[in-house]
C-alpha cells in the first residue's frame, strides 16, 4: 500500500481530507518530526479525540500524544467531528499553549498594586477563600447584596452557581453572554420561544448575515464552512456590516449601514414582500398568531373609542324606550339647568354594532393581510435609506433578491448591533421576520429553531429566586478587590461602607 493510499481519509462528510491518519491506526501512528528537519526522526503517537473550547463552537480536535514521553505534542482537526469535519481555525492547534505556555495561571493571584498596574502576588487558597467569604458575608449581613457579583466567561456547569447565589439572596450571576448574544437571542425568543437559531447555509438559495454573526472572522468555523458550501452551490450572500469582515469579502451584496439602523432596512424588505404579495401566504396563515392579533387589536380599538367617546349628553330628553342616567361624578347643573347624563340605550346599540362588526373582521385571514399592509406600509426603501445611509436602490435590489429565496433563506445575527446599541434585540427580531414571511423556518436551506433536551437532575432543595434586581452590580462605585484563579474566574466583593 502506498503512503498516499494509507493516509487517504474521506471522513463522514466525504470531503476527502487526505492528510488525516486512518482511524484504524489512531492507537499507534508514526510520522516524521517536523522540528527535527532535515534529519528524518520518527515519532510514534496515540491520537485521542477531544474538543476545542476556545469558543463555544466546540470543534473537534485530535491530541497527538507522544508514546515515549506521554506528553501532548500537538493538536490537529478531527475528521470524525460532524461539525468541524477536520477543519479548524488557528485557535484549534493553538490549544497547545494552554498546556505549555509559561505565562498561564497556575495558582491564585492577588492584586499587589493599584487597579490597572498589572501587579500581582501569589497567595494560597486558604487566604483567597477566607478573604472573599468574609467580605461576601459582611455585604449580606449589611444588606448590600447588590454589591456582590460572580462573573465567568462561559458557565461550565448546570445551574450550581445560580443555586448558591440564590441561597445568598443575590442576583449577581454575570457572564460573557450579557455583552454578546443575549440581545439577539431575545429577538429570536420573541418569535419562536427558542433563542438559538440554526441556519442551513449549505442548502440555502440566499444567505443573509448581519454584523457579528457566528460566521464572521474565525468565530464559529462550522458555520463559515457551510456558508462557503452554499456559495459553491450557487447561493447568493448578503452581508450587513460596518466593517469589511472576512465574510463580507465573499458577499454578492455588502452594505455598511449606520450602526443600529439595520432594523429599518429589514422592515423595508419585509414591507416589500408584504405589499407585493411575495410572502408564503399559507405558512403565515397556519403559523402566525394572526387571529390573536386581530382580537387584541379589536380590544385596543374598542378601548380607544371608549376613551374618546363623549358619553355625557346635556340637554337631551330621552327618546321613547331610551334610558338616561345622571352621572355620579357631579350633581351640579349646567347653564341650562340640566344635569350631566348618559344615554345608556344609545351606548348599548353602538357597542353591539361595533362588537358584531369586529367579530366579522376577526374571522378572516384577509382582514389580517389588509392590516399587515397598513401596519408596515410606512417602511419604504426611502425611509430605510434615510435611516441607514444606504442608497434606496441598493436596498430595493437586496429586497428583490431576498424575495427569490422562497423557503431557502438562511439568515443569522448574534451580537454587535444586537449588543452594542439600545434595543438591539429588535434587529434579530426583524431579521427572523423575513424567514417567518417566506416560510423559511425548519426547512432545507432555511433556519431551524434549535434547542436540546439535556437531562439535568433536579436538586432536592432549590432556593427561590432572590427578591431583588442586581442592576447596581456593574455600576458599583465601591472600591473592590479581586482575585484571579487558575480557572479564569474573577471573584469580587466590595469594601463599601454600610449605607
Amino acid at each position: 500500500m502506498s503512503r498516499n493510499e494509507e493516509t487517504f481519509y474521506p471522513g463522514p462528510s466525504r470531503i476527502h481530507l487526505a492528510a488525516f491518519p486512518p482511524k484504524e491506526r489512531w492507537d499507534d501512528w508514526t510520522e516524521l518530526d517536523s522540528q527535527a528537519w532535515p534529519r528524518r526522526k520518527e515519532r510514534r503517537y496515540q491520537l485521542v479525540p477531544t474538543t476545542c473550547f476556545n469558543c463555544e463552537s466546540a470543534c473537534g480536535l485530535l491530541a497527538y500524544i507522544d508514546k515515549e514521553t506521554n506528553q501532548i505534542q500537538k493538536f490537529e482537526g478531527n475528521p470524525e467531528n460532524p461539525g468541524s469535519r477536520g477543519r479548524n481555525c488557528a485557535k484549534g492547534p493553538a490549544t497547545l499553549n494552554q498546556i505549555t505556555d509559561p505565562d498561564r495561571i497556575l495558582y491564585p493571584l492577588k492584586r499587589a498594586g493599584k487597579r490597572g498596574e498589572g501587579k500581582w502576588e501569589r497567595v494560597g487558597w486558604d487566604e483567597v477563600l477566607d478573604d472573599i467569604a468574609s467580605r461576601i458575608r459582611k455585604a449580606i449581613v449589611e444588606d448590600r447584596r447588590d454589591e456582590i457579583m460572580y462573573h465567568v466567561g462561559r458557565p461550565g456547569e448546570d445551574g450550581f452557581t445560580e443555586r448558591i447565589l440564590a441561597a445568598w439572596g443575590v442576583d449577581g450571576h454575570n457572564s460573557h453572554t450579557n455583552i454578546c448574544s443575549s440581545g439577539a437571542r431575545e429577538g429570536y425568543q420573541l418569535w419562536m420561544g427558542l433563542d438559538r437559531p440554526s441556519p442551513d447555509h449549505a442548502n440555502a438559495k440566499v444567505i443573509l448575515l448581519i454584523s457579528a454573526h457566528l460566521e464572521s472572522g474565525h468565530y464559529f468555523n462550522p458555520h463559515a464552512q457551510r456558508v462557503m458550501d452554499g456559495k459553491a452551490s450557487g447561493a447568493k450572500l448578503i452581508v450587513f456590516d460596518t466593517r469589511l469582515s472576512n465574510t463580507a469579502t465573499h458577499a454578492d451584496y455588502f452594505i455598511a449601514p449606520y450602526p443600529g439602523s439595520e432594523a429599518a432596512i429589514l422592515l423595508a424588505i419585509a414591507n416589500y414582500l408584504i405589499q407585493n404579495g411575495l410572502y408564503n401566504r399559507e405558512f403565515v396563515r397556519r403559523w402566525w398568531n394572526w387571529e390573536e392579533y386581530l382580537e387584541q387589536r379589536s380590544e385596543v380599538g374598542d378601548q380607544r373609542s371608549e376613551d374618546k367617546r363623549d358619553v355625557s349628553v346635556s340637554g337631551q330628553e330621552p327618546r321613547s324606550g331610551e334610558i338616561f342616567i345622571e352621572t355620579e361624578l357631579t350633581n351640579e347643573r349646567d347653564s341650562k339647568g340640566l344635569a350631566e347624563s348618559i344615554n345608556m340605550s344609545r351606548l348599548r346599540r353602538e357597542e353591539n354594532a361595533t362588537t358584531s362588526q369586529n367579530n366579522e373582521q376577526q374571522q378572516t385571514f384577509e382582514a389580517f393581510e389588509r392590516s399587515l399592509k397598513e401596519l408596515y406600509g410606512s417602511y419604504t426603501f426611502e425611509f430605510a435609506a434615510k435611516e441607514s445611509g444606504v442608497d434606496a436602490k441598493t436596498i430595493e435590489e437586496i429586497a428583490k433578491l431576498v424575495a427569490t429565496a422562497g423557503t431557502k433563506l438562511s439568515s443569522h445575527n448574534w451580537r454587535s448591533v444586537t449588543s452594542g446599541v439600545s434595543h438591539g434585540w429588535s434587529v434579530a427580531r426583524a431579521l427572523f421576520m423575513l424567514n417567518a414571511l417566506l416560510g423559511a423556518v425548519a426547512t432545507e436551506g432555511g433556519v431551524f429553531p434549535n434547542a436540546w433536551n439535556k437531562f439535568v437532575p433536579k436538586p432536592i432543595h432549590t432556593p427561590p429566586h432572590p427578591k431583588m434586581w442586581g442592576e447596581k452590580t456593574a455600576n458599583s462605585t465601591s472600591i473592590s478587590r479581586a482575585f484571579t484563579t487558575p480557572c479564569g474566574r474573577t471573584l469580587t466583593a466590595s469594601h463599601g461602607s454600610k449605607r
